[in-house]
């Protein structure tokens, strides 16, 4: 089971509490209708597969409701960090170095 830490609750939880809402930092086209049928496929269904950290979107579904940014390192399948949707991505290199294990 992975828990998962809502950063608006601040409450650690079971991911039964949780709604996976897809890839973060996704920015919508300003004017979809100006795109071509390549460049609206490319939006709406390619995504990033990366192996590691990576940048996801969550909701709260069953507390406060509220969409929230994550770091999941998809190898490990372990949490690196969560943070309030709207922040900007936080650096990759600290949060790696900081979930190694000291030797």
């Amino acid at each position: 089971m992975l828990l998962i830490h809502c950063p608006y609750c601040n409450e650690t939880l079971p991911e039964a509490e949780f709604t996976y809402a897809g890839e973060a930092h996704i920015v919508r086209p300003p004017d979809p209708s100006a795109l071509s049928d390549d460049e609206w496929e490319g939006f709406l269904f390619i995504r990033s597969n990366v192996r590691g950290p990576h940048y996801e979107r969550w909701r709260h579904m069953h507390g406060c409701g509220r969409f929230f940014n994550a770091v999941r390192d998809t190898v490990s399948d372990r949490f690196l960090t969560t943070y309030p949707a709207g922040q900007p991505r936080p650096d990759l290199a600290s949060l790696t170095a900081a979930s190694e294990p000291s030797k």
